[in-house]
């Protein structure tokens, strides 16, 4: 079947911001040194955070259970490297507020070979035994999200999964980590897909990947299996493509309800970063440790995607690759959605994707500084992909009328990929008031704080 046959209508609406993925995406992936000291957070992950199992003075190897999950919306954390536990403190995280993590100082003569793990057969596990063995992992979204993998692989009471989407998209502007994934890790890819179809007892799947990536998509085909259960879908290059609601609308004709979830229309989503170490860990028993992150942008001397052990410094990853700038000029993830960094101590996690180092230039035409009234052009309208009106959204939040936000605009709905304000010419930083309003209809008691 040619390439032609598998184009799928894309969503409506969304937009088209210079993707400059050229920077890193025919870098194949080289992995960092390790820093000498790590810093572990016990909440990496949407849900309850891990608790510690060791205590300072003491020696870990590299892939040891360090910290255990607290309870089913919990993962464990395992040693990124060997060393002693020098302490069990309170760190910076990306948003400012302080966390609990684990400070491993490594020993500087160590091989740093993975001394833990089981290696298992998927095939002889049941579906109950695949979510234990996947939390045991400590496996969560790789995309970004930082959602428990376990908990999307067991199907609510009364649900069904008949189709299995894997994420390859990657729409966000310079990172090129999925496509790197792809085209290196095809066959963990594979094996992710069919132990995660097992478990969730999806009787075919979608890997979806944008036509700006056709050699990952050429890849992808050339390891489908015989029995035609996974075939791959390439979507139009356009953002947010990646978003799971949308890709369930442009590859299976599906529309998520309002407030709904995707296993309410038989679809379970995952990264294709997920599915690649899902391949890689069940079978060998082993934790996640490390992953792979694009580090890129006008700011770094050696942009790059890099395998990096979770626990390095951000700071330490800059030193290696040279950077010029200062802790404001960065940002973890992509720049439609990525998030500022608060300090260069903050360290690499499973969540992030993407480090995106901008120049005085960068940050100057990003920031434009003056914002403007709105001049009702309805471009945020015509942008949003999710068909709200993000301009009556931001007048009623400069009223702060953040209940009528939610409840007559369907506030909730929207998964702040910043269209509406990459589009406004009024440059109102509408995605950030959305955060707000948010924030505070989940904890009233933010209204007066």
């Amino acid at each position: 079947m040619g390439l032609t046959a598998l184009f799928r209508r894309s969503f409506s609406h969304g937009v088209h911001p210079p993707e400059l993925k050229e920077i890193t995406a025919g870098k194949p992936i080289r992995r960092l040194p390790f820093a000498p000291r790590m810093l572990i957070p016990l909440s990496q992950h949407v849900g309850v955070a891990a608790r510690s199992i060791v205590r300072p003075g003491e020696e870990v190897v590299r892939g040891q259970p360090i910290a255990e999950a607290d309870g089913f919306m919990s993962v464990p954390m395992h040693a990124p490297a060997s060393g002693v536990v020098e302490g069990i403190e309170l760190t910076p995280t990306v948003r400012g507020p302080k966390t609990e993590s684990i400070l491993i100082r490594l020993y500087p003569g160590s091989s740093q070979e993975v001394l833990h793990g089981e290696p298992r057969d998927p095939d002889a596990m049941s579906r109950e035994e695949l979510v234990r063995v996947v939390q045991a992992t400590g496996m969560v979204g790789l995309g970004g999200a930082g959602f428990p993998t376990h908990v999307k692989m067991r199907v609510p009471e009364g649900g069904a999964i008949d189709t299995l989407l894997i994420n390859g998209c990657e729409c966000e502007p310079y990172l090129t980590t999925d496509h790197r994934v792809m085209l290196e890790q095809t066959a963990n890819l594979m094996l992710g897909t069919h132990i995660l179809m097992r478990a969730l007892g999806a009787r075919r799947a979608v890997i979806g990947i944008e036509d700006n990536k056709l050699d990952a998509v050429a890849a992808v085909r050339s390891r489908l299996p015989a029995d035609r259960s996974v075939r791959v879908g390439v979507l139009r290059t356009k953002y947010p493509q990646g978003a799971e609601k949308l890709m369930i609308t442009s590859l299976l004709g599906r529309e998520v309800p309002s407030g709904g979830l995707p296993y309410q229309v038989g679809v379970a989503v995952f990264n294709v970063g997920t599915a690649a170490q899902v391949g890689e860990l069940v079978p060998e028993g082993r934790g996640l440790i490390e992953r792979v992150i694009t580090v890129t942008g006008p700011g770094i001397k050696k942009p790059g995607n890099y395998l990096i052990a979770l626990g390095t410094p951000i700071g330490f990853v800059l030193e290696q690759l040279g950077y010029q700038g200062d802790a404001q000029h960065l940002i973890l993830g992509g720049p439609m959605m990525g998030t500022s960094v608060a300090s260069l101590d903050v360290p690499v996690t499973k969540a992030v994707s993407g480090i995106l180092v901008l120049n005085d230039e960068e940050v100057s035409r990003e920031r434009p500084g003056r914002v403007y009234p709105c001049i009702h052009c309805a471009r945020c309208v015509q942008a949003c992909p999710m068909h709200l009106n993000p301009c009556m959204l931001g007048l009623l939040a400069a009223q702060r009328e953040y209940e009528r936000m939610e409840e007559a605009f369907h506030l909730n709905d929207c998964f702040e990929c910043g269209c509406c304000s990459f589009v406004c010419p009024s440059n109102i930083p509408l995605v950030q008031y959305f955060r707000i309003a948010k924030s505070i209809n989940r904890d009233p008691g933010l209204r007066t704080a």
